[in-house]
């Protein structure tokens, strides 16, 4: 049986075994039960009733959380010569072409977004392969294939998020960090759940929202009425 810390155990006893909080509630338990020394994330995990194995099914958008994620970000752009000194300028950590994509071949993946410019989106066919199941492939959908590079990567570094249901359709997503305090914590959570609502596949089959829980890193789970997080 696994043996869990004294802190750990000190936060469990917070929440009650088998109830369902109200967002609030949750929100504010999640601030309050982090068992952690550091800043831990607070995270959202939503299982959704669908299955991402019908592409009429698949949960993929974005979202710009209104207090950030508290999370720096690292930002590669694939782009051309002319557009460089605009990535530059804006933010990016890595800038390339042909260079570029020659590195993430070589498994060089230290950056956690891509952005491409439209242009460079047949020669990123090569590394489809490696960038695909890391979630770091640009997408039209999601934002991240875009001339305007300037404006995707002030986008994401205020906060945008992108999001999609997993093999067994569920949802995770982190909403920022503990020291964001409650509100701040409920605030982004709200404008998650809003653009998880609006980003409901048509495909989808019964119920949509199953089950949402939150938690912090190496926290306890947290279960969330759903019914009050959707009218929230």
């Amino acid at each position: 049986m696994k043996k869990y810390s004294k802190a750990y155990r000190s936060k469990v006893e917070k929440i009650e075994k088998d109830k369902i909080y109200s967002l609030d509630e949750a929100c504010k338990l999640a601030v309050e039960t982090s068992p952690v020394k550091f800043d831990a994330s607070v995270e959202i995990h939503v299982n959704t009733g669908t299955d991402p194995r019908h592409a009429d099914q698949i949960v993929r958008s974005t979202v710009v959380l209104p207090n950030g994620t508290g999370k720096s970000v690292r930002i590669a752009v694939f782009c051309d010569d002319a557009k460089a000194a605009e990535a530059k300028k804006a933010g990016a950590d890595k800038i390339g072409a042909e260079d570029l994509i020659e590195s993430v071949l070589k498994g060089e993946l230290d950056f956690d977004i891509a952005i491409a410019q439209p242009s460079m989106m047949k020669d990123l066919a090569k590394v489809a392969r490696v960038l695909g199941p890391k979630g770091l492939m640009p997408s039209p959908k999601s934002g991240t294939v875009t001339d305007d590079i300037a404006k995707a990567i002030e986008e994401i570094k205020k906060g945008k998020l992108e999001y999609r249901n997993d093999k067994a359709g569920i949802v995770h997503t982190i909403l920022g960090k503990v020291s964001f305090g409650q509100a701040k914590i409920t605030e982004n959570a709200k404008a998650f759940i809003v653009s998880l609502i609006e980003a409901k596949p048509q495909g989808t089959k019964g119920t949509y929202v199953k089950k949402i829980t939150m938690t912090t890193s190496m926290g306890p789970s947290i279960q969330v009425d759903v019914q009050d997080a959707l009218n929230s």
